[in-house]
């Protein structure tokens, strides 16, 4: 069954409208099918697309917002965002009230030009602008000035590409946050569950979550090993869940 896009309205989304900086666009389209990041397709209406040249980056879409939630859900106090993309993470996390503040790291200034000119935290209540902080460096070489809570990595364009824990590690050496939820890390988990033979299930991803050895949140989520599993199976095909790829 098709069903309209679901859980946005549990989340901050800014609108947004067309605008370009730089190799950056952002378009809407009009209405389409789409999939979330563990659910099923739906009907989206008017989704903001963004894209480098002709390759999409990142949408407004079931599933982006999906693969986000969890994060923007537990984050609390001090979050740290590399990557603006759209701005929207950020938006809602700052629109999270046990978060206190957000800092964001864009290293491409032609990103940061395209959010000057869309300025989607205007549309935020200013209690929640307010704790909002964009800070153009390096996501691997940026390192606080504060305290951070809540790491949130989301600089990579595939859902899934290979070091990215060890990109995730070289980042947390220079931040030292308290807790780490990165873009993906679902189907990174359970790529590591099932090449240690481990079951999809609430054990099997604390383990595995023990042995990557970051302080990675979401495993304590309601359905989290399901809503993995449900992930792994749409964006990697199955072929990370028929057994130990090879190589491993």
């Amino acid at each position: 069954m098709i069903a309209e896009a679901p859980m946005q309205e549990a989340l901050f989304i800014p609108r947004y409208r067309p605008a370009r900086a730089g190799d950056w666009d952002v378009q809407i389209i009009g209405m389409n099918f789409l999939p979330g990041y563990w659910s099923g397709t739906a009907l989206v209406r008017d989704t903001p697309i963004l894209l480098r040249g002709s390759v999409p980056w990142m949408s407004i879409s079931p599933q982006e917002i999906e693969s986000q939630e969890i994060g923007i859900r537990l984050a609390r106090g001090h979050v740290l965002i590399f990557g603006l993309g759209m701005g929207w993470a950020a938006a809602a996390a700052a629109a999270n009230p046990a978060v206190a503040a957000v800092t964001i790291v864009e290293r491409d200034p032609d990103v940061i030009a395209l959010h000057r000119t869309l300025d989607p935290f205007a549309q935020l209540p200013a209690s929640a602008r307010g704790k909002l902080r964009l800070i153009e460096s390096d996501a691997f070489a940026y390192a606080p000035d504060r305290p951070v809570d809540l790491l949130m990595p989301d600089i990579w364009q595939p859902m899934v590409s290979d070091g990215r824990l060890d990109e995730v590690r070289c980042m947390q050496e220079n931040v030292g946050a308290a807790s780490i939820y990165f873009w993906g890390q679902e189907l990174e988990i359970v790529r590591h569950a099932v090449a240690a033979e481990r079951a999809i299930d609430d054990d099997g991803i604390a383990a595995t979550i023990a042995e990557i050895g970051l302080p990675l949140i979401g495993s304590d989520f309601p359905g989290y090993a399901q809503k993995s599993e449900a992930a792994a199976r749409q964006w990697m095909c199955g072929r990370w869940l028929q057994g130990p790829p090879p190589g491993w």
